[in-house]
């Protein structure tokens, strides 16, 4: 049972941001899929809730005329993945947000609730970042829009007001054309867990495919918010593709840019050797789907797995590349060029076969 005061069903974005102005105590609503879970907690019960549910004007991904890319607050994430327009344009986040809890999340969760929560740990925060989003909140004063950047100011804080309604984010053309990236997401599980750390990058190369000409590195829980790495950026661009000096150069740096702690899930120390190793591994991935050659020592998992001395809090290194998904996009490529495993349990979760799940949003 849930100790709900009321729940009032908005008409609109307007009418649910009358509802909040209204209300100061009440709670904003979409797939539910934290909200409830705090609330059979007992984290504030007995509170009304303003459902956005239903409205579809914030809902669905749709490329406009200019190029830009439109994705609705209330877009669970089966429909991002699945999502013609982000299969073909974006499939690193259709492939992020797939990775999700289990289907019955993934079904009812938006990427809406999954940002705006304000976790370090939302599976679409990182490559949100890499993809420069902007999000555009309504509210009593009317409309804003904030870059991602600027929207995270702490642990389960961000910048939206209790008023305000997260109507869609709109990712630029710019970048989308001639950019390639991967998340990795690390968990001691594949499915049903919540990221111990995750990974997100995204290369744009030259047209002979052989320089770096831009980069984006972007984690989660390495920090107390999603943490992007300019410094880290800055030493890659222009660099060759293969420069293994480059790539480990990249690395050092991002390390000086996170600040991850510890917790039951892992140590601060296991966190910065996932920091140092998935950008590695997602760079590689990266430039390789941008159709580049990467660095041989960055292609270190082809095998499935790494020294123990490399991982030596890891259980399974191969649980890092399975937990993204090589069934479908483009990652088909990379999959067949490194020899990893395929990924079944997307597949399969897609279908509702998968067991499991976890909660991210």
């Amino acid at each position: 049972m849930f100790d709900i005061e009321s729940i009032y069903e908005a008409k609109s974005v307007g009418d649910a941001v009358r509802a909040l102005n209204e209300r100061p105590d009440a709670e904003l609503i979409s797939g539910g899929t934290d909200v409830l879970i705090r609330l059979r907690a007992g984290k504030g019960a007995g509170r009304p809730l303003v459902s956005i549910h239903e409205l579809s004007e914030i809902k669905g991904v749709e490329l406009q005329e200019n190029g830009d890319i439109r994705i609705g607050a209330g877009t669970t994430f089966v429909k991002i993945t699945n999502s013609p327009v982000i299969q073909q344009y974006i499939p690193m986040l259709g492939e992020a947000v797939d990775t999700v809890g289990g289907p019955q999340i993934r079904s009812m969760g938006t990427i809406g609730g999954n940002i705006c929560n304000g976790a370090t740990s939302a599976d679409s925060a990182s490559t949100m970042f890499t993809l420069e989003a902007e999000i555009v909140l309504e509210g009593p004063e009317g409309e804003r829009v904030v870059p991602i950047s600027e929207f995270y100011i702490g642990p389960g804080q961000t910048v939206r007001q209790h008023a305000e309604v997260c109507k869609y984010f709109l990712i630029r053309r710019d970048s989308i054309d001639g950019w390639h990236g991967r998340y990795i997401k690390y968990g001691k599980r594949k499915a049903m867990e919540i990221a111990t750390l995750g990974c997100a990058v995204r290369v744009k190369l030259s047209s002979d495919k052989k320089l770096i000409e831009d980069v984006r590195l972007a984690y989660g829980v390495a920090a107390p918010t999603p943490v992007r790495c300019h410094k880290a950026e800055a030493i890659l661009r222009g660099r060759r593709t293969d420069d293994e000096m480059a790539v480990e150069e990249f690395v050092k740096a991002a390390l000086t840019e996170v600040n991850p702690r510890s917790s039951w899930r892992a140590s601060k120390e296991f966190r910065l050797q996932l920091i140092a190793e998935l950008a590695r591994r997602a760079l590689a991935d990266a430039v390789r789907l941008a159709g580049g050659k990467a660095a041989d020592e960055i292609a270190c998992w082809r095998s499935g797995s790494l020294a123990e001395s490399d991982m030596a809090d890891d259980t399974s290194c191969k649980a890092t590349a399975d937990s993204a998904s090589c069934d479908s996009m483009a990652d088909k490529e990379v999959c067949a060029k490194t020899g990893s495993a395929s990924t079944d349990a997307n597949r399969r979760s897609r279908t509702g076969e998968e067991e499991g799940g976890g909660r991210d949003a």
